[in-house]
């Protein structure tokens, strides 16, 4: 599937809204790595990994949302994120499902 964050200029038809989300936690022992390394500075990979986890299911969620509607692509793709507790966020990916 066709996943875009910019309009294509050629004929489609619009479906609709499709999203994807994905709420993902780090267990106790890589929250507390992590707090030692927010401390001493650099790269908190135990975050950025499950940002990237929790990135790639929301658009795996999100492209089978535009798969149930017929689509041949998703355009305007975005993502949005929200901290819900320390240690765990949600991201959220959406966009247009389009048909051509």
């Amino acid at each position: 599937m066709l996943l875009s964050t910019t309009d294509l200029k050629r004929e489609y038809e619009t479906l609709g809204l499709v999203r994807g989300s994905e709420m993902k936690a780090v267990h106790l022992g890589k929250d507390v790595t992590a707090g030692i390394r927010k401390i001493f500075g650099g790269d908190v990979k135990e975050y950025s990994d499950l940002l990237k986890e929790a990135r790639d299911q929301a658009l795996e969620e999100m492209k089978a949302d535009a798969e149930q509607l017929g689509a041949d692509a998703v355009i305007g793709v975005r993502f949005a994120t929200s901290t819900i507790t320390s240690g765990a966020a949600e991201i959220v990916a959406y966009g247009t499902a389009i048909k051509f």
